[in-house]
């Protein structure tokens, strides 16, 4: 029982196994995955860790899937009935669903509740856009019939971060699906729970044996899997650290790669705006998933004569916030996922004071939580661009406010990022907001708020990445372009 009051039994029937070719299958050794609760620090979950034999059997299904099965050759409509199946069937879980995330990040469960409901949204998105989307189209020739088709990219490896489990996974395998892939889902190590529950949904959906497979494992099998040559596509959301190691192997064998890395998110605070109402703003975005968000936005950009006011509010906002059990409805912020994440939120606050940098609010555990990895949201002020604390994502709880001259000065500080993932425009003035948003280098902007929008795209310029997923553009890169040049019109495309 937890001290919401309430219990959700988590099917665990199948985590002693692997799905592989449409079948829940042994592992080929003994060797558990344990997953920790980071409110309490004991072990929740056991799930089979897989080794390389285990990776070759999964791959070695989804490449005879699209290599002789029946997916890749349906309809794009019959594959979007499929995926409104899988959906459909993901709801009946949504209890479940939420439980894991609270379960193994320490999600404040208010949030967990309302969240699987936008992942599974990406199913119904592609779906929709399977019927409208012309997988094959005629093009002028010079000297002949034109026709450009889009055909699946091959066998997907769908790579999902701990942060946010359900939705990547959900963005990675929806467009691949879609578009005829088929796919080999690898769960970060500390959240597999929400790849079996699909798991197990897409096999009462129907699909073919071997489309959707499933591997649980540590790194190194992680590395294994993109290095297997019938890999043709690697989708990956997680560090820049792995980004870059996966983006070296594909490039070495050039299969293709979408990368989501991560970032150190702007917003610039124009004079125009309410000084009160940015602090309401970024206060919460500072707290969502205990600061453990790519795209939160972690440096704050304001003029000289405004920065101690805004960090004032800030500070005054953050130390009424609760930070506690996930499941207390009260709670505002939870733990961080891990014990080696406190410990990289604690040392980036460490070097932020030894850099010059003003601990304004928090920087230490609060108080009465003994268990658990906590920390208490973090304000720094009078910050350099050039700290490491303004430079490196820390994936906690800690904002950065940085003085500028004028709006060319906070667009220059802005853009002076290895990263370039979202970010804002504070401002009253919408062509303003435009203006600014357009020289912004990164992948999304919103104006008065961290917004990002799944069905338009979403990805990142520089380090953040390569590639958008949602949409449209997520669509893009599980597809292969063909020119094919006729002597005339076939008489069925």
């Amino acid at each position: 029982m937890n001290a919401a009051g309430t219990e959700t039994v988590i099917d665990s029937s199948t985590f002693g196994k692997f799905f592989i070719d449409g079948e829940w299958v042994d592992p080929s050794t003994d060797r558990m995955l344990e997953i920790v609760s980071p409110t309490t620090e004991n072990v929740v979950f056991r799930v089979a860790e897989a080794v390389d034999a285990d990776i070759d059997r999964a791959v070695a299904a989804a490449r005879v899937a699209f290599d002789t099965g029946p997916w890749p050759r349906l309809s794009p409509a019959q594959r979007a009935e499929h995926l409104r199946e899988l959906a459909r069937l993901l709801r009946t879980r949504k209890d479940e669903l939420a439980a894991a995330w609270t379960e193994q990040v320490g999600v404040i469960f208010s949030m967990a509740k309302t969240a699987p409901e936008y992942g599974i949204s990406a199913l119904d998105t592609y779906a929709d856009i399977g019927s409208s989307f012309e997988f094959v189209e005629k093009r002028p020739a010079a000297f002949a019939t034109g026709m450009l088709a889009r055909e699946p990219v091959g066998v997907v490896a769908a790579i999902a971060p701990w942060n946010a489990p359900l939705v990547t996974m959900l963005n990675k395998i929806a467009p691949a699906l879609l578009a005829g892939c088929t796919v080999v889902m690898k769960p970060a190590p500390q959240t597999p729970i929400e790849a079996h529950i699909i798991a197990e949904c897409a096999a009462a959906a129907g699909f073919p044996p071997g489309v959707v497979n499933l591997v649980t494992a540590e790194r190194d099998a992680s590395d294994y899997l993109v290095r297997r040559p019938a890999v043709d596509k690697v989708s990956f959301t997680g560090s820049l650290a792995a980004g870059k190691r996966i983006a070296s192997v594909c490039g070495e064998r050039i299969a293709r790669v979408t990368l989501e890395l991560g970032g150190k998110s702007a917003a610039i605070i124009l004079d125009d705006y309410d000084l009160g109402e940015a602090a309401n703003s970024l206060g919460p975005g500072l707290c969502m998933l205990s600061g453990q968000n790519c795209a939160a936005l972690t440096r704050v950009i304001i003029s000289k004569k405004r920065h101690d006011e805004l960090v004032d509010l800030l500070v005054e906002q953050l130390q009424q916030v609760k930070v506690g059990d996930p499941y207390d409805l009260e709670t505002q912020v939870g733990p961080l996922a891990m014990k080696r994440q406190l410990e990289r939120v604690e040392a980036y606050i460490a070097k932020g004071q030894a850099e010059g940098a003003r601990l304004a609010c928090g920087g230490g555990r609060p108080s009465g939580l003994e268990r658990g990895y906590f920390i208490e949201p973090t304000v720094f002020a009078n910050v350099d661009n050039a700290m490491d604390i303004a430079r490196e994502e820390i994936f906690g709880p800690v904002i950065c406010v940085i003085s500028c001259e004028d709006e060319e000065d906070a667009i220059r500080i802005a853009n002076d990022s290895p990263f370039g993932l979202a970010g804002a425009v504070y401002t009253r003035d919408v062509d303003r907001a435009y203006r600014v948003a357009r020289r912004m280098r990164t992948g999304t902007v919103g104006q008065n708020g961290p917004l990002a929008d799944f069905s338009i795209a979403f990805g990142g310029f520089k380090q953040s990445g390569l590639g958008r997923e949602g949409g449209v553009e997520g669509l893009m890169p599980y597809l292969e372009t063909k020119t094919i040049l006729l002597s005339q019109q076939p008489s069925t495309i």
